[in-house]
């Protein structure tokens, strides 16, 4: 057993080493753009994106301009992208979460021709839809809303299809015990599954959230006014054939990064802990 260790610690030393260097290329750009952000914008115009440490001309007066300058409107973006992911993500996983299930557990006509449709739907690009949607749009008078923003994309077939898949595994023997204690068929969901589902939320947390906050295409059409602008729309609109205003563009790009860190890191967690519940409440 000890000959084995030894021969295990080459092969492990190797995956780090590969590892970490595929984490110093990831985490890279964001260090660049980390460093660049305290810098004036005009120094990123002589000598573009450095790593070097100039504590003399670094300063936090990017920030100070992000937060203050123009009306504040970088709050107003950064508020309707908050909420935006906030509810597109809490609405995302409850109906997917209960389409999927649906189509792992239960047995009923017309099952098969459903996850048919969504596999279907998942492989239509989002350009082939953007018409109808606008149009459904106008009709529903969710231009230039919050709700405009969510409803269309809020059912994401992918998810239902992740979550399908996820469930197919669960234990079916919960379910008859459930319902022999008196629980509804959506008590049996909420109390029973559900806690054994967490680890799948965990990921799709993450995926939904990215999804909805780095979304770029659909909040450029339905949202017009500039106060109702979402982050991505607002740091593009800084990028004109003029020049670029990069004081800005390079602070509010590292802010607009920090509500995704924290969302990863929450659900790591949630991985782990979901597991644990889904042990403890079998």
């Amino acid at each position: 057993m000890g000959s084995g260790l030894k021969r295990n610690i080459p092969a492990s030393a190797a995956m780090f080493i590969i590892l970490s260097v595929f984490a110093v290329f990831c985490l890279a750009p964001f260090v660049f753009l980390l460093v660049s952000s305290f810098k004036p914008g005009a120094e990123m115009i002589r000598n573009g994106i450095t790593i070097k440490l100039d504590f003399e001309m670094m300063n936090l007066k990017n920030y100070e301009l992000l937060i203050k300058g123009k009306d504040g409107i970088y709050l107003f973006w950064y508020r309707n992208s908050v909420i935006i992911t906030l509810l597109y993500t809490l609405l995302s996983l409850f109906f997917t979460s209960m389409v999927g299930y649906g189509l792992a557990i239960y047995e009923f006509k017309g099952k098969n021709l459903i996850f048919t449709i969504v596999l279907i739907v998942m492989m239509i690009p989002i350009e082939i839809l953007i018409l109808p949607l606008y149009k459904l749009s106008i009709l529903f008078r969710l231009i230039d809303t919050y709700w405009g923003a969510i409803l269309p994309s809020v059912v994401s077939p992918f998810a239902v299809f992740f979550f399908r898949q996820y469930a197919v595994s669960l234990p079916r023997d919960f379910l008859d015990a459930g319902r022999i204690d008196g629980c509804t068929e959506f008590g049996i969901y909420f109390r029973i599954m559900m806690p054994l589902m967490l680890p799948a939320f965990g990921a799709m947390t993450i995926l939904q959230a990215m999804s909805s906050w780095n979304s770029f295409v659909w909040p450029l059409i339905v949202l017009r006014s500039n106060n109702m602008l979402t982050l991505p729309i607002g740091l593009q609109s800084l990028i004109t054939p003029y020049g670029n205003n990069y004081d800005l563009l390079l602070s509010g790009a590292v802010m607009s990064v920090i509500p995704i860190i924290i969302i990863f890191l929450f659900n790591q967690k949630a991985f782990i802990s979901g597991l644990t519940v889904g042990g403890v409440k079998g």
